[in-house]
């Protein structure tokens, strides 16, 4: 049996990450230049990574999917970044950021990972605003705040509705100083296919470049995965298209375990589906809900006259609106968590008050704000937003209200890690929303970007010297090696093989498909018997996908279908792994909510005496099941509590 160790240091919450970088073994400059790093993915935290470590001296090459590390979905959050500064003196700090987020993960994280983002959260702003992030500042010039989900404090930095591409910009200029100065090579448009294991330790990686087709060996002392989460198997999504899950996947198989997979993220407030044909959904910013309030018609008579363009919403009186999440959670409001709000728009949509030609949206109403501070005032704070909501939906949010509905839009499940980042496999590290590190069952908004830099500016530049520090007489790799030429191997006739299938369905199609499965049964509802359902669904879906999808072009040059074939057959093992922990998990707690495990008024029911674990498993072959090993989570500081967001 593995034996899982955390590798938490010893001391008080406020005394661990200190003490680990008092007693942590260090690199000297010269052996610096000696050691080479892998870091796959430019997002916020393997940009941040790739740039850190390149400013220490190691020599390190990071790859990226795009054509430009400014192209990575981390461009695409919008709301802001956490820190427990304490500007507005409301009462926030570094406890409270740490204690709003093991609460909004339903106490389903390690204190100590916890304690120690929030530790970092106040260095990530001094370092973003050197860097010339242009964070929103007040009248005076001092740095603004706002709130989000989950928490009573205003603590969130943001930059308009941009704040991701404004942070990931400043991270490209870190990242672009070391390429000039030659730490860091870049190399762009390569997609990492497999992990490379030299005597139990990760020491490269397999890729294709996407433009010309060339399969390619790297080695390297060390290995950092930042390439995101895996929120597109469920085929409608906010993430990007190219967002995938294939590296993780790769990882896992070569021996890394998969933690929490079943923790999967529905945000409250997406643009609706609107037809069969849109290959992916536009998330509306969690900042919004400071000023804007979410409602349903009271009556149906009203619900039936707005869905018909008899009524609009303007149309229907005070009196006649229910503000749900004002009603059921008066101490939070509009700023419950997202898991929350998510499951309460569901509610009224089920019980028939959804509005839009499918029944399935609610209101997000600015009006109130609007008459209060002025239309100026909201235009400069989510001008942009409000922009792309009406290129979208052709309707003026200033004169109508907003239509929305949940989405898939973030994994809190991904590689399990240690204290360290790193994972089971010696030498893999996972940063950001690839690891299952931080959130627990549930992230907080505005939480991501924090953790993503995190990781990559303050946390692997100590780790991963520790970890190097015994490497020292470890001589750089050549990749003629027999590992690197089985991988590479084993990878060419993959996609060999999905190209001679020749069969009838797209890879659209069949992906499609997937994605229904897995909303309609691994959602935002889960019960035992749709999920054993889900299971049997992927079996067949996933031999269909072997026996008929169909796969233009061939390995060499732009084929942009392959590399769509190759992700569902990744996303399709992985869809299995989440409904099997999803079904293994005999309770409710914060975004997996069985409704067989809950409260009399509808919310989660969580079993700390029996589900007070992280669930991590190990791959053990194709067809078999996986083993499920338990690290436990203790709870020293904190006091285990339902979530209660109504006082």
């Amino acid at each position: 049996m593995t034996q899982l160790n955390a590798k938490i240091p010893q001391g008080s919450l406020q005394e661990k990450w200190t003490n680990y970088k008092a007693n942590q073994k260090l690199v000297n400059p010269a052996n610096k230049r000696k050691f080479e790093i892998i870091v796959v993915g430019t997002g916020l935290a393997g940009a941040s990574a790739a740039s850190a470590l390149g400013e220490l001296g190691f020599n390190v090459k990071v790859f990226c999917i795009q054509d430009s590390p400014r192209r990575a979905h981390s461009i695409s959050a919008q709301g802001g970044i956490n820190a427990a500064k304490n500007y507005p003196n409301d009462g926030d700090s570094i406890w409270r950021l740490f204690y709003d987020t093991i609460k909004g993960g339903d106490f389903r994280s390690r204190e100590a990972n916890v304690y120690r983002l929030a530790e970092v959260s106040n260095n990530i702003i001094d370092q973003c605003v050197a860097q010339g992030v242009p964070f929103a500042r007040d009248y005076a010039g001092y740095l603004d705040n706002r709130s989000f989900g989950g928490a009573q404090v205003s603590r969130t930095f943001y930059a308009r509705g941009q704040t991701g591409q404004q942070l990931l910009l400043g991270a490209y200029g870190a990242l672009s100083k070391e390429i000039k100065r030659g730490s860091v090579k870049m190399y762009t448009r390569h997609e990492m296919l497999d992990l490379v294991i030299v005597d139990g330790i990760a020491r490269g990686i397999i890729t294709r470049d996407t433009i010309t087709g060339k399969i390619e060996r790297f080695a390297a002392h060390a290995v950092i995965i930042a390439t995101g989460g895996y929120g597109n198997v469920y085929f409608l999504s906010t993430n990007a298209l190219n967002c995938n899950a294939s590296a993780i996947w790769n990882c896992y198989k070569k021996g890394a375990f998969f933690a929490n997979p079943a923790f999967v993220q529905i945000h409250p407030t997406c643009i609706p589906v609107h037809g069969d044909y849109q290959s992916k959904l536009t998330l509306m910013s969690e900042s919004l809900r400071n000023d804007g309030r979410i409602w349903v018609p009271k009556k149906k008579e009203d619900v039936e006259a707005i869905r018909s363009k008899k009524l609009r919403a303007v149309d229907i009186p005070e009196n006649d609106r229910d503000y749900f999440l004002e009603r059921r959670y008066p101490a939070f409001g509009n700023l419950v968590p997202r898991d929350v709000a998510s499951r309460a728009a569901k509610e009224r949509c089920d019980a028939g008050y959804g509005i839009g030609p499918t029944g399935l949206a609610v209101y997000l109403d600015f009006s109130e704000s609007i008459r209060r501070l002025g239309r100026d005032v909201i235009e400069s704070r989510y001008g942009n937003l409000f922009q792309m909501y009406e290129k979208i939906v052709d309707e003026n949010p200033y004169e109508n209200p907003m239509m929305i509905f949940p989405a898939v839009h973030y994994t809190m499940g991904g590689l399990r890690v240690d204290y360290e980042l790193q994972s089971t496999v010696p030498g893999l590290f996972v940063a950001g929303e690839a690891n299952f590190s931080d959130h627990g069952a549930n992230r907080l908004g505005a939480s991501a970007l924090m953790q993503g830099l995190a990781d990559g500016y303050f946390i692997l530049p100590y780790t991963l010297q520790n970890y190097l520090a015994d490497q020292i007489g470890v001589q750089k790799f050549e990749t003629d090696l027999p590992e690197f030429e089985l991988a590479e191997k084993e990878t060419i006739e993959k996609l060999q093989r999905l190209l001679a299938i020749q069969g009838k369905y797209s890879v659209a199609t069949l992906h499609k498909k997937l994605g229904k499965i897995m909303w309609e049964n691994v959602g935002m509802a889960r019960d035992e018997a749709r999920l054993k359902q889900a299971i049997e669904a992927i079996r067949s879906l996933k031999q269909e996908f072997w026996k008929e999808v169909y796969v233009p072009g061939s390995l060499t040059g732009v084929n942009d279908e392959l590399l769509k074939a190759n992700r569902l057959a990744d996303y399709l093992e992985l869809a299995e792994l989440i409904a099997h922990d999803a079904l293994l998990r005999n309770e409710s707690c914060g975004c997996h909510f069985r409704v067989e495990y809950q409260s009399e008024d509808g919310e989660a029911l969580r079993n700390d005496e029996e589900y007070k674990y992280v669930s991590c498993w190990e791959y053990q072959g194709e067809g078999v099941e996986p083993q499920l090993h338990k690290e436990p989570l203790e709870y020293e500081f904190v006091e285990l509590k339902s979530r209660n967001y109504k006082v």
